[in-house]
Parts: structure tokens; sequence; C-alpha cells
């Protein structure tokens, strides 16, 4: 097998290695919940009721009491020690006990001051709970109808509150510390509240579980209202297919996943534009700090964010539709407004690599700080939108990230499990970022995102404010003055192709089996070590070797051939330099392409006269490569489909192989194509010429070929033609003939091309 052979089948090799990663990716998984129906949007979110109490849950340690309240304000801490009084006859000891108690809609719990671990709660299950046959989940626990919940409330969760009506249960502390409520790990959720429209949940903490603190599933109205999570491996708060829901003045860290989850808000405003009725959950006054995420939404539909804090997680909030399972996908109609989002660059993947994720929870030292990512996230990012439409990112202050302000980048419908073609591109559309501080805090001051855009290209309808810092791409989509309004945007159906190599990459993590993809920057990897940076040194040496190869072997004599392969490997070397983190926002990516495109064009040109099919394939190449270049970095080129950076990387595979077998074909390299003065030729010595024989040869050869012939050259050929030709070189030529091959004297035809010996015109 010939070596052109043996590169086109391992690079077909390659080709085909990558579409099967890509097409037998692991499907990522989340949060997995029995199936549910959204609400249908009836309810109404409920106010706060404050009167007495009907239901009092206390601790018997009156010493212990006492101290938790002597530093209240003395109204509180009297009125804390008439509800003692009272709870001390009438109440209850776990909060537990309580929520059984509660036989119609409407009432009131009040939980004094104190630790509430819910011991009857503990003990693992026995008899025909031990034994529920139900589906398991990608994390080991099993995936419960709500009959199973209802038939073994303690089999996951601490405190199960199923099916109750405007049931509201408050802490009657001075803070939300002076209410805990511990599940030691011991239980998926610490509060379950499922089936309970109208449910209010306020001045409490509740922390420490393998999934999430507090979970809100399937309510038509909810209010969670100045409480606490902390240290759980998933989420702090969890709401997931609900409605009419508020959250306010709320904190969360410590969570794996996200402090704050609004998972399947109810999908009011599918179908509609900016201009929507209502939000389905209204978030206000909250501070999530220290998680993965501040906060995450998988078919977050229909949320209104507004000043909250989302501050030192490895990424300050998230949308996306890059999960199954969840009601409402794509994700759309997210609004974040008035936001502090900022210095979000936590980076806690070390714990994953050095085996503290693998011990059990309670050996982890989550209270000291240690958090264990669930999912890949790029670490230092204040806004991901990883497929989402709809949304709205206004005057949010967004500051002191270390990747990226904003990020924003499509996932395909069979991410999620929907196969139909028509869905495959119908997420990240019609995202608006306008008028945000980039880069200062509330004071002023200067903050600034290493990049305040990373964008992988696809979708239509995105657009983001003219201020806009340094952005990856340099050329951005425009806002107007009105929502809708977009100037210099295009409709891509597919994303970068060296962007989506790095999603594809970094989003092959599992924290269960402690991998963490070699060759992302998500997880540490730097300089040659980063997919992005190896892509373009292994595309930049085929390049540089094809085109050095080609220029040796046909056109080293060729002054233009030569000034452009110095232009072309100035490029090449430019386009490994701007693939590093700290130069892709930059100019160099696009001066990388400047440079590139002039080396094809200019070398298309040069191979005109000898191989006119390859030399039009080369300029067509350097065409789309400056074209590539204005794309990225003067204005994105309406109304193409595809990027221009995918034709060039289908043609420039093209031309490498045919490069390549150009430079291998056997013949000699031609000369410069500048045409030479042709020499007076002898008269035709005649017949007899032909019969000279033996030593004399040589000489006669010289001689009859006249003034200024070419030593070898057959006794007929044209003068200047090159050694070897035969004796028909210049007649009869058409007027295709290259410069620098004169006709015979005397034969009336056109100069003749010359070709090497063995090689056809391409």
């Amino acid at each position: 097998m010939s070596w052109t052979r043996r590169f086109v089948l391992a690079l077909s090799v390659v080709l085909a290695a990558l579409a099967a990663a890509l097409l037998t990716a692991p499907g990522a998984q989340a949060h997995e919940e029995r199936p549910v129906t959204l609400p249908d949007g009836s309810g109404t979110v409920p106010k706060l009721r404050t009167g007495e109490p009907d239901l009092l849950v206390c601790k018997t340690d009156r010493t212990a009491f006492e101290r938790r309240i002597s530093g209240f304000p003395a109204t509180l801490k009297a009125r804390n020690l008439s509800l003692y009084e009272r709870c001390a006859r009438e109440g209850y000891r776990h909060l537990q006990q309580a929520v059984d108690a509660v036989d119609r809609p409407g009432l009131t719990i009040a939980i004094l001051p104190g630790l509430y671990e819910e011991e009857p709660s503990l003990p693992a299950p026995t008899g025909a709970c031990a034994t529920l046959d139900a589906p398991k989940s990608s994390l080991g626990y099993q995936i419960l109808s709500y009959e199973q919940q209802r038939q073994c409330p303690h089999n996951q969760n601490l405190v199960a509150v199923l099916g109750k009506k405007n049931l509201q249960i408050e802490g009657t502390g001075a803070s939300r510390l002076d209410v805990v409520i511990d599940a030691k790990y011991q239980k998926l959720n610490a509060l379950r509240a499922d089936g309970t429209d109208g449910v209010y949940f306020r001045n409490f903490t509740a922390q420490r579980t393998t999934f999430n603190s507090l979970y809100v599933l399937a309510a038509d109205g909810f209010v969670i209202d100045d409480v606490l999570t902390r240290w759980n491996d998933e989420y702090g708060f969890l709401t997931f297919a609900s409605d009419h829901g508020l959250y306010k003045n709320c904190e969360s860290y410590g969570n794996g996943d996200s402090g704050i989850y609004p998972g399947s808000a109810s999908n009011i405003n599918d179908g509609r534009g900016y201009d929507v009725p209502r939000y389905s959950i209204e978030i206000t006054g909250c501070r999530s700090h220290h998680n993965m995420v501040g906060y995450s939404g998988t078919a977050g539909d229909s949320v209104w964010v507004h000043d909250n804090e989302f501050d030192h997680n490895m990424g300050g909030a998230s949308m996306d539709s890059a999960f199954p399972g969840h009601p409402g996908l794509p994700q759309n109609h997210a609004r974040f407004e008035r936001n502090l989002i900022h210095d979000n660059n936590q980076n806690y993947y070390p714990y994953v690599a050095d085996g503290t994720c693998a011990r059990p929870p309670v050996e982890r030292g989550y209270e000291q700080g240690v958090v264990c990512p669930q999912i890949s996230m790029p670490p230092g990012t204040g806004i991901i939108t990883a497929g989402g439409n709809w949304n709205l990112y206004e005057n949010n202050w967004v500051y002191g990230h270390q990747r990226a302000a904003f990020y924003l980048n499509a996932v395909p419908a069979f991410i999620r499990g929907e196969s139909a073609w028509g869905k495959q591109t119908d997420t990240s559309h019609h995202n608006r970022y306008a008028d945000n501080h980039l880069g200062v805090d509330k004071n002023g001051a200067a903050r600034p995102n290493r990049t305040d855009v990373w964008w992988d290209g696809q979708g239509g309808g995105n657009c983001w404010q003219p201020d806009t810092g340094a952005a990856s791409p340099g050329a951005l989509p425009d806002c107007g003055a009105r929502r809708g309004d977009v100037s210099g945007g295009g409709d891509r159906l597919i994303g970068e192709p060296v962007k989506l190599a790095q999603l594809l990459v970094c989003a092959d993590y599992n924290v269960q089996a402690r991998r963490l993809p070699a060759g992302c920057d998500w997880y540490g990897a730097r300089g040659l070590q980063r997919v992005e940076t190896q892509l373009a040194l292994g595309s930049s040496l085929v390049l540089a070797l094809a085109g050095f190869a080609l220029w040796w072997r046909r056109l080293r004599d060729h002054r233009l051939a030569g000034v452009a392969t110095l232009i072309g490997l100035a490029g090449l070397a430019l386009d490994v330099a701007g693939s590093t983190l700290a130069l892709t926002p930059t100019v160099v990516p696009a001066l990388a392409l400047l440079l590139t495109g002039v080396w094809w064009t200019l070398l298309g040109l040069a191979l005109r006269p000898a191989r006119p099919v390859l030399a039009w394939t080369t300029v067509v190449l350097g065409a789309l490569t400056l074209l590539d270049a204005f794309d990225k970095a003067i204005l994105m080129v309406p109304g193409i489909p595809l990027s221009p950076a995918w034709l060039r990387l289908l043609l420039g595979v093209v031309w490498v192989l045919w490069a390549v077998v150009a430079a291998g074909a056997r013949g000699p390299a031609p000369t410069d194509p500048t045409p030479k003065p042709a020499a007076d030729h002898a008269p035709d010595p005649g017949p007899d010429h032909a019969q000279v024989h033996g030593p004399d040869r040589d000489t006669a050869k010289s001689q009859s070929a006249g003034p200024g012939a070419v030593p070898g050259a057959a006794p007929d050929a044209a003068p200047g033609a090159e050694p070897g030709a035969g004796p028909d070189v210049g007649r009869g030529a058409g007027p295709e003939a290259g410069p620098g091959v004169s006709a015979a004297p005397g034969t009336g035809g056109a100069p003749a091309e010359t070709r090497p010996h063995g090689e056809a015109t391409a």
C-alpha cells in the first residue's frame, strides 16, 4: 500500500472515531423523578399568616432551649417562652409528628429553636418498604411513585409533607439558624413537600443530605422565605414541576450541584416572544454561594430572577436543556435582572481527582468547604445558557470571572432523548443580553472578566449589548433598543467545529467514576493539554507539511509561491497561539485566519499554469478562510446555515489529500514560469544528422541543437525546453501553453505546456 493511501485511510479512521464518539457519548443524568405533569395554573402564591400557630414542635431540654433564646430581643424572647410553655403541654417533639397531625387546609406549624434530627424517621426500611418495586436512578436511589412515597414516607425523606394544602411551616427564632433540621447524610431529602399546593416555608435551616435539603414537587403555589440550605450532595433548594412559586431572602451554600434549582418550572409562556403575561416562579433577595453553581434551571421555564447575589461558586447561574426526563424542554423564558453575579471562580474538581468525593458523604468535609461537583461545568463563568430560548439578561452586574461573563451554546434534541430531525436545532435562539454592567462592580470599580462572551455560534435571534469587551467570536450580533431588534445576526444550524469538539470532550465527566476528561481546561488542562490547542497544533502541522511539500516539489523556484508559503507558516503558527486560553478572545485567531487565507490564495494563483483545477480549489479555500476571518472578527455573515469554518474544514481535508498526491507524483519540479527570450536556432542539419553514432554522438546532438539549447534535450526540441523533452515539444500546442515555453520557429504554433515525465494535469 502506498503512503498516500495509508494517509487517506488513517484520516478516515480518525473522522469515523470522532463521529462514533459524538453518537455514543453517554447521556448526562441529573435530577431523576417519577413522571409528573405540570400544574394547571389555577393556584396562587400563598400569603404569610401572622396569627398564632395551630401546632407546635419543640424539644424537651428546657435548659438548652433557654440558652438558645438568651440573646433574642425581649419581645421575641418572651413570645418563645410563652410558646414553649404551650408546646410542653400539647406540642410535638418531632416535625414529622406535627405534619402527620395536620387534618385540614390552612394550618400553621411553628418550630421552636432547636436541633431537629427526626430520630423516628432514621431507621432503615423494613417489611414491604424494604422491597418496593421501583426503577433505580443512575445514582442508585429508587424512583418511587407518589403512592409509594405515601406508603413509605421515610425511605428517602427525613420529613415528608405529602398532599397537605395551604400548610405553613415556620421557625420562631431570631434567625434561620435557630431552627435546624439535620438529616446527617442519612436521607435523600431533609424535607419533601409533594403535591402540597399553597405550602409556605419560613425561617429555618435544612442541611446535610445525600440529595437536597428542601424539595417541593408538583405544587401550584409555594413560598420559600428566609430559609437556609447547606451541605448537600446535589441541591440546596429543589422545586420541580411547580407553578405560582416564590423564593425570597433565602441562602444556600456547600452543594454539589446548585444552591437554587427551579427545575421544570411551569411552561406557561411556551410559544410566546419576550412579552409575557406572568412568570411561574419568582426568585428575589437570595444569596447562593460556594456551590458548584449558584442557580440552575434544567427546563427552568418562565422564571423571574431579580435582585439576588450569586457569587464564589464555580458558575454563577445556568439554564439548560441538557437532561432528559424534565417536562417543559427546551428551556425558555427566564428573565434575569438587577442581580449581582461575580467572582464565580471556585474549582472543586480537585476533590474529585484526589478521591475526597469517593468517600462516604459524612467523611468528605462538606462543613469545611468541600464541594463535590455532580456535573460538568466551566469554572469561572457568570451565566451559562446551554440550550435555552427567549431568555432575557438585562441590567445585571457581572464581573470578576476568570473565564467568561456570559456562556451560550446549543444542545441538540437527542441529548434530551428526542430524535425528531426537526427538533435537533431548536435551542439557543432569541437570547438577549442587554444593558448589563460588565467588568465593574456596583461602586464602579473595575473588576474585568477575562472574556465577556463565549458563544458557540449556533442559533438565531441572539444578541449582545454593543459595549461587550473581549469575546469569542469577536463579531457578535448587536441588540437594538427594543427587544427583538437584532443587527448583524445569523441563523446557524450548528456551532463552530472546534468549540463543539471542546464541549464533546468536556462533557465526558463522571463524579462517581472519578473521570475528569483529559484535554478539557475545565478540569485543569493547560497549554498543549487542551483539546483546542491539540487540534490547532495537529491541523497546523498537517497543513504546513502538505503545503511545504507542494511548494518544494512543484513551486520552489516560484517567488510568489515562496512568499505565500512564509505567510502561511506565520498564519499557522498564530493559529496555534490563538487557540490558547489567554489569546482566544483576542484578535489573534482572526489574524491567523487572515494570513492563512492569503497563503492559500497566493498559492492557488501560483499553481494556475500547471494545475488549474487544484489551483482554483486552493483559491476557493483561501477565500473561505478569509470569509471565516471576516465572520469572526468583523461581522457575522448573514444568510448562511453553517459557519465558513465548516466549509473550510471539509474543503481543507480534500485539499490536504490533493496536495499530498500532487507533491508525491514523480517528475522534476517546474521552474519559475517567468518568460525567457527564445534563442536563435541553427538550420536543420538535415537527415544525415540522425546517422551520427559512437563517441561523437553527444557532441553532434549539442551542435545540432543550436545556441542556447539545454544539454540533453532532444535534437528537435524547442529552445528553453526541459531536459528530456521529446522532439514534438512546442509543435501544435494550443493556447493553454504555460509561460516560458516557446514555439519552435517556423511552426506557426502556440507554445506547449511542459509537464514532468509521468505526471498528468490535475
